[in-house]
């Protein structure tokens, strides 16, 4: 199934009055993209087609004990963050908090039915700049990324 997703920077914000998800996650293989990922200790495994905006993706979920064996095999670094999930007028916005070595780094996806509804997205103010196209954002990228490598983080406001 194809998703259509802008990712963006932003602000600090205070997120807690929203729903969140603790997510754990890490990666089989860069190319293609196979990731595994703990949310709650709701474990899934997902291919994800090359690309930017518009992208093939497919889910499903695996037992925490697969997901602990699959854990052993990762490439590169996990990714810890908090995913808060934002309603913005029709959207549902996916703002996620870094933890341990990408501490810092705030992002938020929105996620669209169609490139007519991304290209009209109004964004809001706490919006920054928009890295959809920024490879150095992919989360498989940030698993790659070292440990003391901050440029990652200082953009955000």
């Amino acid at each position: 199934m194809a998703e259509i997703e802008r990712k963006y920077l932003i602000t600090e914000e205070d997120f807690s009055e929203y729903p969140h998800t603790d997510i754990v996650q890490g990666y089989l293989s860069i190319s293609p993209e196979i990731r595994i990922r703990n949310a709650n200790n709701q474990c899934f495994i997902t291919y994800k087609s090359d690309g930017d905006l518009v992208r093939d993706e497919e889910e499903r979920p695996i037992s925490l004990e697969v997901f602990n064996i699959l854990k052993m095999m990762i490439i590169g670094n996990f990714i810890y963050k908090t995913r808060y999930h934002v309603p913005i007028d029709n959207h549902l916005a996916e703002v996620d908090i870094f933890k341990e070595q990408l501490q810092g780094l705030k992002t938020v996806e929105v996620e669209f039915s169609s490139l007519e509804d991304a290209s009209s997205f109004p964004k809001p103010s706490w919006f920054l700049e928009e890295i959809t196209n920024d490879p150095k954002y992919k989360n498989k990228n940030l698993a790659q990324a070292s440990l003391n490598d901050k440029t990652l983080v200082k953009k955000n406001v």
